[in-house]
């Protein structure tokens, strides 16, 4: 008797939240699995927001005092979980051991923490476990299959670990279609910056992305604050993301922009407010990828972004805005923002971007992601 194909497929992620991009990717991929008649297990310590239910999810609560603590905590849970009701694939969108699948998000822990700390950090427990779970999926001897987002972090990888390029699997950006500006864009933008109290002549920067310390939010209110009066004037910076404010709050009130700057939080019309934008801002002091970029692009607003974003390049490549090198300079920054706000062709800089992203493939990710999945199943059965 031909025996029966295990069709469940183990999601792993540490916690969901609906406005973080890898939340979004892990959930897009997971539905898109079902699609094809795969069951879904996602494991977890927190899922906020809406719960499909058409997914079976498991919530595991530690109880320990640090992150990895709990990650340590959650990682021993979720082994016996799979051993208790083996799945025909391990999706790992955290970086832990006994993954077939991992989902590259979070970039190269090994290397930060050599940039970032000395000698003694790496005495630490929590440097210990984090590298030895990065490097239980991409040392030399592990065997999990990697869907790679950034070329650089892939560089980082292959020098510190030495991956083996068979088991890396470089994806496609997914830009959601909804950000692609429609017929009715002129007039939703005049609607929404209506609500803004921002007239025609005014200029409108937009960060827009969760972690404002990572996504470089103090250097966006530095830009801010170094506009020349008549420019200053006319200007507003509105912040999107879900993140804690008030230390920027601060930052802005000290530096006396404060009535310029509008904290909106995470919101779900992001089309909406894409459009309703002059620049984007995005000066990440870190970002793996950075799908906001792509974002902008396809909804034809110029950027100005930091060179270490994964897809900065594609920044480049489309003329869309300018790309600011390492290592950053806040004045260059400064300056490269005022010049962008005061350019009477900028929304001709944006309108490239459109173009640049009707041309290309900047949503294939998905689907791709599927595919390495399914075949990684497929062989493990056989």
């Amino acid at each position: 008797m031909e025996r029966k194909q295990n069709k469940t497929l183990a999601f792993c992620l540490f916690k969901y939240f609906p406005h973080g991009g890898l939340q979004r990717d892990m959930l897009r991929i997971a539905l898109a699995c079902q699609s094809r008649g795969h069951m879904i297990d996602v494991y977890t310590t927190s899922w906020q927001g809406e719960m499909p239910e058409s997914l079976r999810v498991h919530i595991h609560r530690p109880w320990a005092l640090t992150n990895h603590g709990r990650m340590r905590q959650y990682y021993a849970w979720l082994s016996r979980q799979i051993a208790e009701n083996p799945p025909a694939c391990v999706v790992g969108f955290n970086k832990m051991p006994g993954l077939d699948v991992y989902f590259d998000a979070d970039g190269c822990y090994e290397a930060k923490a050599l940039e970032q700390h000395g000698r003694l950090y790496r005495l630490l427990p929590r440097y210990r476990q984090y590298h030895a779970f990065e490097e239980a999926v991409f040392g030399k001897g592990a065997k999990t299959h990697i869907l790679i987002l950034s070329k650089i972090q892939e560089t980082l990888y292959v020098h510190h670990y030495g991956t083996p390029e068979g088991r890396i699997h470089r994806l496609p950006p997914n830009v959601a279609r909804d950000r692609i500006a429609g017929p009715d864009a002129p007039e939703i933008r005049r609607a929404f910056r209506q609500t803004l109290g921002l007239g025609e002549g005014d200029r409108l920067l937009l960060q827009l992305g969760s972690g404002f310390r990572t996504k470089g939010l103090d250097r966006s209110i530095l830009a801010l604050a170094s506009l020349p009066k008549t420019l200053s004037a006319r200007t507003w910076l509105c912040v999107v993301g879900n993140g804690i404010h008030r230390p920027y709050a601060r930052l802005a009130r000290r530096l006396g922009v404060m009535d310029r700057v509008m904290f909106l939080g995470p919101r779900d019309d992001v089309p909406r407010v894409l459009i309703s934008a002059d620049l984007l801002v995005h000066p990440a002091y870190h970002e793996n990828t950075g799908t906001v970029l792509l974002e902008a692009l396809a909804s034809g607003l110029a950027v100005v972004v930091t060179g270490v974003c994964g897809y900065a390049r594609y920044i480049e490549q489309a003329r869309a805005g300018w790309v600011i090198p390492e290592p950053f300079d806040q004045d260059f920054f400064n300056r490269t923002v005022g010049t962008a706000l005061e350019r009477h062709d900028l929304s001709d800089v944006g309108r490239r971007g459109a173009d640049f992203a009707r041309r290309e493939d900047l949503y294939g990710m998905v689907d791709a992601a599927v595919e390495v999945i399914e075949t990684v199943a497929r062989n493990a059965a056989t």
